[in-house]
């Protein structure tokens, strides 16, 4: 992801969308998380999604840039966003990409080619 960020970024505008946890302690918690330490409840306000989204970023070495998601969860909502998706929108605010749920269904071929039909970029590197 992070090499398409770097290709692509004087055409495309890239953008994480930290929304609400997917697996908070005080819900769904998974074995994964408990391991690796991802150990948030669900946000109960807009400062401490903020801060979970400041960790996250800082931690999993995210190098796009991050938004947070309102407390109203209308971007998740809209977007099926949780846990993570990969999404194109496009020049006119259409999406061009709708992606898998991710990680485990994220496809970064099939977004990279729509990425590039999009801007019109050639398959030439």
């Amino acid at each position: 992801m992070t090499e398409l960020y770097r290709r692509f970024s004087d055409e495309v505008e890239f953008f994480v969308v930290y929304v609400q946890e997917a697996h908070p302690t005080d819900g769904w918690q998974t074995d994964s998380n408990i391991e690796e330490g991802v150990l948030f409840r669900q946000h109960r306000s807009y400062t401490e999604r903020e801060s979970a989204a400041q960790s996250c970023s800082v931690d999993l070495h995210i190098g796009l840039p991050v938004i947070v998601e309102e407390m109203d969860n209308a971007i998740d909502e809209a977007y099926g966003a949780a846990p993570e998706r990969l999404y194109l929108v496009d020049f006119d605010g259409r999406v061009a990409y709708h992606g898998g749920a991710g990680p485990h269904f994220f496809d970064l071929d099939e977004w990279e080619q729509a990425i590039e039909a999009t801007v019109g970029v050639s398959a030439n590197r």
